[in-house]
């Protein structure tokens, strides 16, 4: 069996037709059909059941399809682990993140790794897709919202969020250490557009108890949603780390309950690609930033 036969047959599998798989791998179709037939020959069995115009996967199609893939999958890691050594300990990496994450978390992030690791190039872009692009090999490693539950997919759990209430220090709850969520019926705030990740899920828990936030303001942007708390303009609602992350005199944090709001944040990468020096090294560092946070967050 040749390797060149076995890129032809994974083609067709992909394809389910000949002359697509031909025109995809740059050959013709009677090329690949005959080398398809001199493999069936080789291993003594079909490997596609020919119906008209239409062609499905024997049982030892399927066999071979599954192996072939696992073949593909060890020589694409290979090149990539050869790559990464070529490279002496640089490369690139591109992250995906949720829209607004790169504001709370991973703006200083991104600057303080490039200061410590300058051979290794980021890209860091903001998606609702990040699960589906990370499959797509569009980006190579996402941080989400959990649970991701896809075997295609290594998940790495990162930290349980939980999201607090950010005030005037004159405000009438700024003296107190927790208030129901319910109160925030009442309360004139001020949010991120509906369809910002961190209003949505404050949405969703105020539905959960039967009533719908009608913010006094919405702005984009998260520096403009600090300014409006620390003029008196209104309360938001933030994630508690990022909130004890400003040790700002003009912010009060009221802890949120009945419920908590909260979610898990995750960090997904394929499972079928090699782990290189720069993406071992970014998990790294954002698990340890993370961690520091946390610390600093709880001795506040």
């Amino acid at each position: 069996m040749e390797l060149r036969q076995l890129e032809y047959f994974m083609a067709i599998c992909e394809e389910l037709h000949f002359s697509r798989a031909a025109e995809r791998m740059g050959v013709s179709a009677p090329n690949i059909s005959q080398q398809i037939r001199s493999l069936e020959e080789e291993l003594g069995v079909l490997l596609f059941d020919r119906i008209g115009r239409k062609i499905a996967l024997t049982e030892a199609g399927a066999i071979l399809k599954e192996h072939g893939a696992a073949a593909f999958g060890h020589l694409r890691q290979a090149g990539d682990a050869i790559t990464d050594l070529k490279l002496k300990q640089g490369g690139s990496l591109s992250i995906g993140v949720l829209p607004g994450d790169a504001d709370l978390l991973f703006d200083s992030l991104v600057m303080n790794f490039h200061r410590t690791y300058p051979k290794i190039s980021l890209s860091l872009r903001e998606t609702l897709n990040v699960t589906e692009e990370v499959l797509d090999g569009a980006i190579d490693i996402g941080v989400t919202i959990g649970p991701v539950s896809d075997d295609r997919l290594t998940v790495i759990p990162l930290f349980h969020e939980e999201f607090s209430l950010a005030v005037h220090p004159h405000d009438p709850v700024a003296g107190e250490n927790s208030i129901p969520l319910e109160k925030l019926r009442s309360m004139n705030m001020v949010l991120f557009p509906a369809d910002h990740q961190c209003r949505a899920l404050i949405d969703r828990f105020c539905m959960e108890k039967g009533f719908r936030l009608k913010p006094h303001l919405e702005t984009t942007t998260l520096a403009s949603l600090l300014r409006m708390v620390q003029s008196g303009i209104g309360a938001t609602v933030l994630p508690h780390l990022l909130l004890a992350s400003l040790e700002s005199e003009e912010i009060r944090i009221v802890r949120l309950n009945q419920p908590v709001p909260s979610q898990d944040i995750c960090l997904i990468y394929r499972s079928d690609r090699y782990i290189g020096y720069a993406m071992r090294t970014f998990i790294q560092t954002l698990r340890e930033t993370i961690e520091s946070v946390i610390r600093l967050a709880k001795s506040s």
